[in-house]
């Protein structure tokens, strides 16, 4: 007798820890987009006179082209379109415009917008673009100086009412998007959304590129 119970206690606990093991996963949270080691994740895309992309020393290097010249990441289904944040690291090589362009969704894969550093001769810096309007020419616009072969520490915040970025540690976008229409700018950038990094007439080094989700507020 003393047996059967022992046989059944010891299976009851097997089903219990079976059912507790076989519980989903808990939700990810954060990703890795650029491991500093290959592009499987990301595709080049060329627009003609394009610059080449290339992995060198842990950096995504692009390459300076005639005009807008990056990489699209492939694994969009696998990442959150809304209250999440990207972060990472880029500087300018070469060039006079801007070395990184961020387009991003925004909820859906074809809401997207770009946020530039170092557009329009090499310092304006903002969201193209908020009501029809580029970095250049709507409230997102700054002015802000990069030098060259420096690293900028960026990060963007996405939510459903408000488009927040950063550089180093200076806050230059605070835009709420609530009735407000956000689109990528007409012409070449839409063939990188949803999620792309690029630059334009500039060759740059881009790493530590991570993307995570956004606590809830309390």
């Amino acid at each position: 007798m003393k047996t059967l119970l022992t046989a059944l206690t010891v299976f009851a606990a097997s089903s219990l820890l079976a059912q507790e093991t076989g519980k989903p996963e808990t939700a990810k949270t954060e990703w890795i987009l650029f491991d500093g080691k290959s592009l499987n994740d990301w595709e080049p895309v060329d627009m003609g006179g394009s610059g080449e992309v290339s992995v060198e020393g842990g950096q995504l290097i692009i390459n300076q082209g005639e005009n807008l010249s990056g990489v699209v990441y492939k694994k969009i289904e696998e990442l959150p379109l809304i209250n999440y944040e990207i972060t990472l690291q880029a500087k300018r090589l070469q060039g006079v415009d801007f070395f990184c362009g961020l387009t991003f969704p925004i909820g859906d894969v074809k809401k997207c917008a770009t946020f530039i550093c170092g557009g329009w001769g090499g310092s304006v810096t903002g969201i193209s673009s908020i009501d029809g309007q580029d970095a250049a020419n709507n409230a997102t616009g700054t002015y802000q100086r990069y030098d060259d072969d420096k690293w900028y520490s960026i990060r963007l915040r996405v939510t459903a009412e408000n488009l927040s970025a950063w550089v180093d540690d200076k806050q230059v976008v605070d835009q709420d998007i609530k009735d407000r229409k956000v689109s990528l700018r007409e012409g070449p950038i839409e063939a990188y959304a949803p999620l792309s990094l690029t630059t334009y007439n500039t060759m740059a080094a881009i790493k530590n590129v991570r993307l995570k989700v956004l606590a809830e507020e309390k």
